[in-house]
């Protein structure tokens, strides 16, 4: 398995026969370097996405197009992109991606397209290569990760942590603390933006017990 940060909220898992893009928002991402654009979108097979905010969705119609990649959301986010191939599916739904088995969550957030409805917020569970993910896309801490991290037993966390729009630092590691019984935590949504969280340290600081990643954009995390 491997799992590189694209910047912001945006990831590439490889697993099992499946590469996922996450949130994939390269053009416009001050994090992103434009010039490896071709490396990051590379065999992708699957777009998921977990809501509909412009640094997670805009580009997402143009990577589609450009690769292939089956668009995988909630229905309503999935229907604004029309002539492109997708998988739409609903919290507590399970879908089977080339071998990676994802699992809609719940998540707490908001979610458009400009202004039009676009479904609601989610985080997924993706299973394969005896690792569970839990990829929180944009939300707070909630009480609905008590029954998810049970349920599912996630090791590997890639959580949300700059503040201001989703969970801060300390709320990101309560929720590890608290909910979860992790073995890696790869923190997101920081350093894109004035407004965010410049440094992952104080989560680090704050999960002594817990393999805190914090690699460079387009560093390759292998599991």
């Amino acid at each position: 398995m491997k799992i590189t940060w694209l910047g912001h909220a945006s990831f590439r898992i490889e697993i099992a026969e499946a590469v996922l893009l996450i949130d994939p928002w390269l053009t416009g991402n001050p994090s992103f370097p434009d010039d490896r654009r071709a490396e990051a979108l590379a065999g992708a097979t699957h777009i998921l996405l977990t809501h509909g905010h412009f640094d997670h969705a805009s580009e997402v119609a143009d990577i589609a197009g450009e690769t292939g990649a089956t668009i995988v959301g909630i229905p309503e986010l999935c229907g604004a992109f029309a002539g492109h191939e997708t998988v739409d599916f609903n919290k507590g739904g399970t879908v089977d991606l080339n071998g990676a088995k994802v699992s809609m969550v719940q998540a707490t957030h908001s979610s458009s397209l400009g202004t039009a409805y676009a479904g609601t917020e989610a985080g997924y569970m993706i299973g394969g290569e005896g690792h569970m993910i839990y990829v929180s896309g944009d939300t707070d801490v909630m009480a609905d990760m008590g029954w998810m991290a049970e349920f599912y037993q996630p090791d590997i966390g890639i959580l949300c942590c700059g503040g201001h729009y989703t969970m801060g630092m300390e709320g990101a590691a309560f929720a590890a603390r608290k909910f979860f019984d992790f073995n890696m935590v790869i923190p997101c949504h920081y350093k894109t933006f004035p407004l965010l969280a410049q440094s992952a340290q104080p989560l680090v600081d704050a999960l002594p017990d817990v393999d805190v990643r914090t690699p460079d954009v387009m560093d390759v995390i292998e599991i």
